[in-house]
C-alpha cells in the first residue's frame, strides 16, 4: 500500500508551489507530486495529520439545484476534486480511475460513497455541460458549479490552487489547477487522505474499502 504521513504544514508549502493546467504538458508540476515525496517514493496517498475542514461550499449540481457539499455529504465518505470538463487527460484520467474502482465496492458501500466533481471552468461547464460529461463517466458521481470566488475559496481552503480560465499561446482556454484528490471520513467529515495525479486504478480499489469505513488507506 502507497502512504506516507505529512504536517499540514509541510503540505501547504508545497501545495502552493506549482499548478497543472490539463493538456499543457505540465503535468510534472502537479502540486501532488511535490507532496508525495522525493525521488522515487512512489506514492499515490498521503494521510494528513491534521486534516482539512469540509469547505463551506453551496454551489448548483447537474439538475440546476442547489447543492451544500457539507449538508449533502455529511455522514458519508466523499472524494472532492477541482477541475474542468474540457480538460483533454488528467480530470478524465482521475474521475475514470475513482469509477472504476468503486464498482468493486459492494453495492451498500457503492450508494453510500459521494464523489464530487467541482468544476473550476464554470464560464463553460454548465449543469448540463457537467451531467452530459460525468454520465459517460458515472452518473452517481455530483457535479458542482457556481461562481467562481466561490470555487476557488473552497479549493483553497484545502490548499488546492485554482485560477481563473485563460487563454494559452495557442488560443486555447485552460484552466490552471491543482491536482489533488482529498477523501473525507464520514466518521468526522473532515479531509484526512490527499491522492495525486499519480494515483492509479489499482491504488483507489485497494483504498476505498477503508475510506468508506473512516479508516486509514
Amino acid at each position: 500500500m502507497r502512504k506516507k504521513t505529512f504536517a499540514a504544514a509541510a503540505l501547504l508549502a508545497a501545495a502552493t508551489l506549482t499548478l497543472s493546467a490539463c493538456g499543457n504538458g505540465d503535468d510534472d508540476k502537479s502540486p501532488v507530486a511535490v507532496v508525495s515525496g522525493g525521488s522515487g517514493s512512489g506514492r499515490a496517498a498521503t494521510v494528513l495529520d491534521q486534516p482539512f475542514t469540509k469547505p463551506d461550499l453551496v454551489l448548483t449540481d447537474t439538475h440546476g439545484k442547489k447543492y451544500d457539499l457539507r449538508k449533502e455529504t455529511k455522514g458519508h465518505p466523499t472524494l472532492v476534486y477541482f477541475g474542468y470538463t474540457h480538460c483533454p487527460d488528467i480530470c478524465p484520467t482521475t474521475m475514470s480511475n475513482i469509477a472504476v474502482a468503486k464498482k468493486a465496492l459492494p453495492k451498500a458501500e457503492q450508494d453510500d460513497l459521494r464523489v464530487v466533481f467541482v468544476t473550476t471552468d464554470p464560464g463553460r461547464d454548465t449543469p448540463a455541460e457537467l451531467g452530459k460529461w460525468l454520465k459517460g463517466i458515472d452518473p452517481r458521481f455530483i457535479g458542482l458549479t457556481g461562481d467562481f470566488s466561490k470555487v476557488q475559496a473552497g479549493a483553497r481552503s484545502l490548499h488546492i490552487a485554482v485560477e481563473p480560465t485563460t487563454k494559452d499561446e495557442n488560443g486555447k482556454l485552460v484552466s490552471m489547477h491543482g491536482t489533488q484528490v482529498i477523501a473525507f471520513s464520514p466518521k468526522t467529515d473532515a479531509g484526512y487522505v490527499l491522492y495525486g495525479e499519480s494515483a492509479t486504478v489499482d491504488d483507489y480499489t485497494k483504498d476505498l474499502p477503508k475510506l468508506v469505513e473512516g479508516a486509514r488507506p
